[in-house]
């Protein structure tokens, strides 16, 4: 997969992933990361990009010329096609559905905003898709795109050293994680549950899937609102519900 970042500061994008998994992502080829600068496409001698907004007001807004160069540049570097999206709180803010749509593209163009934003002329004419990573305000989109970068590079094929931990992650089915615990079994904070330690992997796997229901409903209800259980999934969330002291889904008390 080829991304393609065009910010004023393409290099801290770039050097937010060279670590890690997107680290090792790029290494084994899996993902390239390609920077280009608008102030390089700009004219005159102070090479500038922006200008005061129309209708008055505070703050500066990215000139059309200067990226449109740039982004034309950007396109004509390689015969795929770019799918850009630019990263701004008014775009639909990003879920793990849309990273792996994302993730899927051979080719993914990122472009960052700087002061109030960008001529919403060249964002008409030249985006394809807008996109938040969540309602505040950042100086610019290069940090919204490491996010972005980290999220799509990670669910490239080879990416992770354990192909079944991306599909495990929080998010994938739509439920948060489990609790994960390590050595050593017995500490002052605490002890590790014994069905992990049993051995019984169709117990293990039932605790899972409970407590991701359970941690699920209790901490983000919003992703289980509208969305129809399983009696299986149903019953474990009735049973964790009432363990913690609420209800089941008919309403009884919990002990």
């Amino acid at each position: 997969m080829r991304i393609d970042i065009v910010s004023l500061f393409p290099e801290f994008v770039d050097q937010c992933a060279g670590f890690g998994v997107v680290g090792r992502a790029r290494e084994r080829g899996l993902v390239s990361l390609q920077g280009w600068n608008p102030r390089d496409y700009a004219e005159g001698n102070y090479r500038k990009v922006d200008d005061r907004t129309f209708g008055g007001g505070p703050g500066m807004v990215m000139l059309v010329e200067p990226l449109r160069r740039c982004l034309a540049a950007m396109r004509e570097a390689d015969p795929v096609r770019p799918h850009v999206v630019y990263l701004t709180p008014q775009g639909r803010q990003l879920d793990q559905a849309k990273v792996r749509e994302l993730a899927a593209l051979p080719r993914l163009a990122l472009l960052c905003g700087r002061y109030e934003g960008v001529d919403e002329r060249l964002v008409q004419a030249e985006v394809d898709e807008e996109v938040s990573i969540g309602d505040y305000v950042l100086s610019g989109g290069e940090l919204a795109a490491a996010v972005v970068v980290d999220a799509v590079a990670r669910l490239q094929e080879g990416a992770l050293n354990d192909a079944d931990s991306a599909s495990q992650d929080s998010f994938e089915d739509g439920l948060l994680d489990c609790p994960h615990y390590s050595h050593p079994v017995e500490h002052a904070y605490g002890t590790v549950p014994e069905v992990l330690r049993s051995g019984n992997h169709a117990a293990i796997a039932r605790w899972r899937r409970q407590q991701a229901l359970g941690r699920t409903w209790q901490r983000r209800p919003d992703l289980l609102a509208g969305r129809a259980l399983s009696k299986a999934d149903q019953a474990l969330l009735d049973a964790w519900r009432r363990e913690q002291g609420g209800e089941g889904q008919d309403g009884t008390p919990g002990r």
